[in-house]
C-alpha cells in the first residue's frame, strides 16, 4: 500500500529534510516515526527538500507500507513519535503511481521579510529581518520579470545539482501587510536555494540599491556573480505543492 503524508515542521532545529549521517534532519525524524508505526523500516520520498533553518506548511511525502493501518492511525501514531517542531497532518491512501516529487505541478515558497527599525525577538524563528525601510512595490514590480519558463542560473546555488536551470515561475508577488514584506512565488520546480538568491536580490531593489529593471538584467545574464546575496533561511516557509485533483489529496495541495 502507497500512503501518501502531509507534514508540517518548524526547520530551525534541524540541518535540512536530507537525512544526514552526522546531524539532524526531518527526514530521519519522520522515518523514525513511521518505521514505529508500520513495525518495519519506512523509507519516504518528499515532494521539494528544504535547506537547513527553512519551514514547511505541508511537506508532502509517500512511502510504501504492507502494515494495516487506517489513516488516522498513521498520523497519530507517527505524532506519537515525531519531536515537538515536526507534525503529521493528514494521512491518505493513493495508487501505487502516486510520487510525491514526479506528481507535483507545482510548488509554492512565502518568504517573510520583518521591516522594522529593531530585531525579531517573538518572530525571530520565522522571519528575516530588514531595518532599512522597503519598498514593497518597486520589489513586486521587478519581481514581475521572472514570470514563465526561464533559464534561472543567476538564481542558483553553485553547488546546485540540478540537471538543468530552466523552471517556469508560475506567479510572484511582494506585497506589504503593516511591518511585513511578503514574497509568494509558485514554479513547476525549484532550484537550489532559488527563492532565498531571488528574495536577496528583489532586497536590493526594496532598499533603492539597484532599479526596477536590474532583476531582469541578472535573469539574462545569467550570472550568480551578478545577482543578490542569498537571504537568510529563516524568513522561507514552503507552503506545499500542487496536485492534480486525480489523487485525491487534501484542497491545501490540490490544483
Amino acid at each position: 500500500m502507497r500512503i501518501a503524508l502531509g507534514i508540517e515542521y518548524d526547520g530551525t532545529d534541524f540541518f535540512g529534510w536530507q537525512r544526514l549521517a552526522h546531524a539532524p534532519s526531518i527526514q530521519a525524524e519522520v522515518e523514525a516515526a513511521l518505521s514505529f508505526v508500520a513495525d518495519h523500516p519506512v523509507e519516504v520520498i518528499c515532494a521539494g527538500r528544504t535547506d537547513a533553518g527553512v519551514h514547511a506548511r505541508c511537506q508532502v511525502i509517500h512511502f510504501d507500507s504492507d502494515a494495516q493501518r487506517d489513516e488516522r492511525a498513521w498520523t497519530l501514531g507517527a505524532n506519537s513519535r515525531l519531536p515537538g517542531g515536526v507534525s503529521a497532518l493528514w494521512a491518505r491512501c493513493v495508487r501505487e503511481d502516486f510520487h510525491a516529487r514526479f506528481s507535483a505541478r507545482a510548488r509554492r515558497y512565502r518568504y517573510v521579510i520583518l521591516n522594522r527599525a529593531v530585531r525579531p525577538a517573538l518572530q525571530a524563528r520565522y522571519v528575516s529581518w530588514e531595518r532599512r525601510w522597503l519598498d514593497a512595490e518597486a520589489m513586486h514590480a521587478a519581481a514581475q520579470s521572472l514570470v514563465g519558463e526561464h533559464d534561472f542560473s543567476a538564481f542558483r546555488a553553485l553547488s546546485c545539482q540540478a540537471a538543468h536551470a530552466r523552471r517556469e515561475v508560475l506567479a510572484i508577488s511582494v506585497k506589504r501587510e503593516g511591518e511585513r514584506v511578503i514574497l509568494d512565488i509558485e514554479a513547476n520546480a525549484f532550484l537550489h536555494h532559488m527563492v532565498r538568491n531571488i528574495a536577496g536580490s528583489l532586497l536590493e531593489v526594496g532598499r533603492g540599491e539597484q532599479p526596477i529593471e536590474w532583476i531582469a538584467r541578472v535573469l539574462e545574464q545569467r550570472d550568480r556573480a551578478l545577482g543578490g546575496a542569498t537571504a537568510p533561511p529563516q524568513g522561507l516557509t514552503f507552503i506545499g505543492p500542487k496536485y492534480p485533483a486525480q489523487w485525491r489529496l487534501p484542497a491545501e495541495v490540490t490544483l
